[in-house]
This record gives structure tokens, sequence and C-alpha cells, in this order.
């Protein structure tokens, strides 16, 4: 490992050794739950069926549910895979593949891992640093795509009781913002947990008003005019398709595993194994039944924002509005936590006075916050983020290095036929996923530029 790596795993675990060990698994069900299960990753998911059609989306949520849950059981197992602890998912990937990034595996596995060349591809060369890429673009993309959708929230309670006022989408993006800046002064995950537990009740509520809404204005519309067939021409569903693939691996995106396994109290793996599966409990329960009953209710006409195609009865739309600007503001300040440390590690210092340290932290957050906010508010294309951060950024890590870095590890079990099925399963998931991170992006961007054509910067959506 470089100099400047073991530096930044010193900083890490020293700014980190107060909250280290002290939550429960409880503590990391709410954060796994918080970072996941949002508003944000719930909303496009009955738009991405419909672009799907009912066979292929079942079957990708389907899936995508059950890799990723398996994935962060693997991360969660390599916690401490060298007898070192590795707090962050940058340090966990220098540990495992070090600065040069390459996949060693046996020599019969080599036929079947093409995949290889495309993870290559998508994730560049270095482990430490291809790892801090892709989670600077999951937790930046994921926070612009929140801000969307809670600037979208708060105007649609606005806009209910000021049914003519005259404030806009970028008004209310901007307050929020102004929020997150003040969240963004607490010290770290750990004391987010009362936030986070507050905000997992809020998933919960969101999930149980809106899939029941739902399923009360897919019962008050005429089913006859309902169509689920695909909209556009040939070229446009295929687009749609690869967007919706991309939207589908950003609702399962958790790019902060190890920063949250680093709070858990021993034994950190096992703690870590039921918090994961307690939340992807919850994740089951409400994911799927909100995509189904969507796409049910609405058919090809849903909105990319599940919220925005509610109608009836009016209180409850708001009350699930309120439901999702509370759960986005604890998921916001989890994304941004590997920004704020990257400045931590090279701007605040253990020798200067609290006062100065917290001045400094201001100031950073304070740039951060404003550009978020400025992207928000030019582009707010909500879908269009989803896609773009679920392809680049949450795919590789939370699909494909999972899978590699258990492998590389050579963590695999001494029952031969178990080690060469993990094998097989690990090499398929990669494989599989590479192709939806290519595909996602490709569709994503296509949006991107048919949108900026269409809106105008700073559109009022």
């Amino acid at each position: 490992m470089s100099e400047k790596h073991e530096e930044d795993q010193e900083f890490d675990v020293g700014s980190e050794d107060e909250a280290a060990g002290k939550g429960t698994w409880k503590h990391a069900a709410f954060h796994v739950a918080t970072t996941i299960a949002t508003p944000a990753a719930y909303a496009p998911l009955p738009f991405a069926l419909a672009s799907l059609g009912w066979p292929l989306g079942v079957s990708s949520l389907v899936t995508a549910t059950l890799a990723t849950w398996y994935s962060s059981l693997l991360i969660a197992s390599l916690w401490r895979w060298n007898g070192k602890k590795h707090v962050t998912y940058r340090l966990l990937a220098d540990s495992i593949f070090g600065q040069f990034l390459c996949i060693i595996l046996p020599n019969h596995c080599y036929a079947i891992c093409l995949t290889i060349f495309i993870f290559l591809v998508l994730e560049g060369f270095w482990g430490y640093w291809s790892i801090a890429f892709f989670q600077q673009v999951a937790s930046i993309g994921n926070n612009i795509a929140i801000q969307i959708a809670a600037g979208s929230s708060l105007k649609a309670v606005y806009k209910h009781y000021h049914k003519h006022g005259t404030l806009t989408l970028q008004h209310f993006i901007i307050f929020f913002g102004a929020f997150e800046l003040f969240l963004s002064q607490l010290p770290d995950i750990h004391s987010l947990r009362w936030v986070n537990g507050l905000c997992t009740l809020s998933t919960i509520g969101f999930a149980c008003t809106t899939i029941g809404v739902t399923i009360y204005n897919g019962k008050k519309i005429d089913r006859e005019s309902i169509s689920y067939s695909f909209q556009g021409s040939s070229s446009a569903k295929r687009f749609a398709a690869f967007n919706a693939l991309g939207a589908v691996a950003f609702s399962f995106g958790d790019a902060m595993l190890p920063e949250i396994q680093n709070t858990v109290r021993e034994p950190s793996v096992k703690n870590m194994y039921k918090g994961v599966s307690a939340a992807y409990s919850v994740i089951v329960l409400t994911y799927w039944q909100l995509a189904f009953t969507g796409y049910w209710a609405f058919g090809s006409q849903v909105q990319p924002y599940i919220v925005a195609s509610l109608t009836v009865p009016k209180w409850t739309i708001i009350m699930a509005n309120i439901f999702a600007v509370i759960q986005i503001s604890g998921c916001y300040q989890i994304y941004c936590r590997p920004t704020y440390a990257y400045f931590e590690e090279r701007l605040a210092s253990n020798r200067t006075s609290m006062l100065k340290n917290g001045l400094i932290r201001l100031i950073f957050t304070s740039i951060y916050i404003v550009v978020i906010t400025l992207v928000a508010s030019a582009m707010p294309f909500f879908v269009d983020f989803v896609s773009i951060c679920g392809a680049i950024g949450f795919t590789p890590l939370d699909f494909i290095f999972p899978v590699l870095a258990f492998l590389k590890a050579g963590k695999m079990p001494k029952n031969r036929a178990v080690g060469i099925s993990m094998r097989i399963l690990n090499v398929g998931i990669a494989a599989w996923f590479s192709i939806v991170a290519v595909l996602g992006c490709i569709g994503a961007i296509r949006f991107v530029v048919e949108d900026v054509k269409t809106y105008k910067f700073f559109h009022d959506m």
C-alpha cells in the first residue's frame, strides 16, 4: 500500500474511532435502509417497469434484489479479510487490488470471464482510485437526484395550499439544500443514527401511503383506458429499456457499506449480516409492491416520480410527499460523507482548534451543497440522473466490485463444490451487470441529450 494511502487510512481510523464499535445491528439496518430504500429509489420503479414490460421488468427487479443482498453480505465478510479493518470502500479496494487493479482467477475461469474486460473499462486500472471515482459518481449523482425529488415533493405540498403560488421547483431545491447544509455540520455517520431511525420510519410511511393511494387511484381509473404497450418508435423503446436498467440499478444502490460497518460494534460481520438482512426485508416488502402496483395502476402512462401520477385523495398525497422529504434528508447526508471525508483528510487536522476545523468544514460543505443545488436546479431531470447514477456509479460498486473482490481475496469456502458454485455465481453476476452498466449508461445519456434539447436550463418541471 502506498504511503499516501497509509496516511489516509490512519486519518480515517482516527476520525472514526469515537463512533466505531458503538452501533448495534439495528443501527446498521437503519443506515442501510436509509441509503437504499429512499423515495428517490422507489419512485422510478413503476416507470422502469413500464419501459421493460411485465416479464423483463419483474425479472430485473427480483434479480437486482437478490444480487445486491448477496453482494452486500460479501462486502460485510471482507471487513477484516487480511486481519486489518478497512473503514471505507476505497481503502477496502486498495487492500485487495492495490493501486493496480488486476483480477487473478483460477485458469479455468478465464474462458467465462469476458466480463473482466468490461469491468476494467468501467473501473479503470487502479483499485483505490477507480473505487474512489465511482463512489463519488454514485454519491454526487444520487444527491442531485435526491435534491430534485425533495424539491418536487415540497413544491407539491406548496401547490396544494397555494394553487396559484409563484414559487418554482428551483426555490424548493434551494430550501432543501439550506437544510442539508445545517445537517452537514454533524460530524459522522454514527451521529446521524437517530435521524436515520426517523428516516426508516418515514420510508415505511412513504411506502405504505404511496402503495395504498396507488391502489386506490388504480381502482378509480377506468381500467379499459390503461395501456401496457410500449410507447414510441423502435429506437425510442430500446433506449427507454436501457434507461430503465440503469434506474433499477440505482434503486438498489448503497455505496457506503464499509463506512456503515465501521460504526457497528463487534462482532461487526455478524451484526452487519443481521442489519443488511433486516434492511432488505423492508426493501422486499415495499419495493416490489410499489413497483407492481404503480405499473398496474397507471400502465405505460406512469410518471418517472410515482407520486406525480397520484390524484386523489389529496391529503394522503401530501402525507406521502412529507414522508418523502423526511426520508430523503437522511439519505442525502450519508451519501455526501465520502466527499466530506476526502476534504477532511486533506484540510482538517487534530492539531488545530475545534473552531478552525468547524470553520473549514462549514466552508467545504457549503461549496458542496451549492454545487449540487446548482446542478439540480439547472437540470431537474430526475429519471435521467437516476439512470446515469445507477449505471456508472452504483452498478460497479454494488454489483460488480463485491463479487470480484471476494474472488480476488480468496475467501472461498473450503467445500470444493460450494466454492465452484460461488465462483460461477460471482462471475455470472459480474458479467450480466457489466452489460447492464454499459446499456444503462447509453440509455441515460441519450435521455439527457433529448431533455436538454426539449427544456431550458432552470426549467420549472
